[in-house]
């Protein structure tokens, strides 16, 4: 992996996206996750999102979650009209209670914040199989949307994901070859969590893990709003 600040290369910036498999693998880069999806890509969301889905709507063709950190509430509108199937997955994570007790666990200052994988041991909780990735749905990698983390494999997103703390268009989808990160929703309150999350110290260049904030940054809870 390469050690130079990830902000100073859009490479490594999308490297630095790839979800971990193992605790020394915070290091590792393209690293295939491991845990229960045995590679397997599916076409439809998990089961619990189907039935969850239609909760929490504030508007037509969305899904309204709460996310409690350590640091504050963070308020995410999902797009189950554009991205349908990773809406579906992630609701069903969330029904699931999966993110409860997981950490933010990778922070870039002027990037993203990423979480939804690893626990307070550093281990990586056994996810579903993996996901179509749904990065042609023509929403951008802007500051505050939500996208789904990947390994360098196109459909391998399972749990894991980010927070734009900016404009990243280089994460959006241009081709086949340079597919991009699928955006499935936005903040729609608590940016400045966000911000305070992204403002924390983390872990040198030369640490392993890197990138990991040196005060654990948890998730509390996921849950539909209402619910």
């Amino acid at each position: 992996m390469p050690t130079s600040r990830p902000h100073n290369s859009l490479k490594a910036q999308k490297i630095k996206l790839i979800m971990i498999a193992a605790t020394a693998a915070l290091a590792t880069a393209c690293v295939t996750p491991s845990g229960s999806e045995g590679g397997a890509v599916a076409t439809s969301g998990a089961d619990a999102g189907a039935d969850a889905v239609d909760a929490g709507q504030a508007a037509p063709g969305t899904v309204q979650v709460i996310i409690e950190t350590s640091e504050g509430t963070i308020e995410v509108s999902l797009d189950k009209e554009n991205a349908p199937i990773t809406t579906a997955n992630f609701v069903g994570y969330v029904g699931d209670k999966f993110y409860d007790g997981l950490l933010f666990h990778r922070v870039i200052a002027g990037f993203m914040i990423q979480g939804g994988g690893m626990d307070k041991s550093g281990a990586q909780k056994a996810t579903k199989s993996a996901i179509k990735n749904e990065a042609t749905n023509g929403l951008k990698n802007l500051r505050g949307t939500i996208a789904m983390a990947r390994t360098n494999v196109i459909d391998s997103a399972t749990s894991q994901f980010f927070i734009n703390l900016k404009d990243n268009a280089f994460l959006d989808h241009k081709n086949d070859k340079d597919y991009g990160y699928a955006v499935f929703g936005k903040v729609t309150a608590g940016m400045d969590v966000v911000d305070k999350i992204a403002a924390v110290k983390t872990t040198g260049k030369s640490s392993s893990p890197q990138d990991k904030p040196l005060t654990d940054i948890l998730i509390k809870t996921i849950r539909i709003k209402g619910q």
